[in-house]
């Protein structure tokens, strides 16, 4: 990103991360919760500064593949516990994968959080890419 950012959008960017890893803590039996909170916070900064809007896109979209993720196995669950019926091994395939992308997701917040509110810039593979082209100046 080549335009001065000041310290206050340097915080404000950095807080998209770090509300999308306590509405995620706070919300784990619902994978809800972090997508609303994550897209009310972006609604909340629309009128801010590009970088602000740039890091809310990222971390929306990074939470909507994370949604879709967690939702499946979450329902899956659900089917099992009232339906009686047996976890199988594609079930626990999911749950570590489940388990794995979360942690990923969860370093990768705690990692972006803190070089953003150091004054770096960090773009996710993907999910900055599309941040770019979905983020007008």
């Amino acid at each position: 990103m080549d335009f001065i950012v000041t310290e206050s959008e340097f915080e404000k960017a950095s807080n998209s991360y770090l509300l999308s890893m306590v509405a995620f803590i706070v919300g784990v039996p619902l994978p809800i919760t972090n997508l609303i909170a994550t897209i009310l916070y972006m609604v909340l900064n629309r009128n801010s500064s590009y970088f602000v809007r740039w890091h809310c896109t990222q971390v929306l979209l990074s939470q909507l593949v994370t949604f879709f993720i967690n939702s499946s196995l979450f329902w899956w669950t659900i089917k099992i516990i009232f339906t009686e019926k047996q976890f199988t091994k594609e079930y626990f395939i999911l749950l570590v994968f489940v388990l794995v992308f979360n942690l990923i997701e969860l370093i990768s917040t705690i990692y972006t959080a803190i070089k953003i509110r150091e004054g770096k810039h960090v773009k996710w593979f993907i999910f900055g890419d599309l941040a770019n082209r979905l983020t007008k100046k």
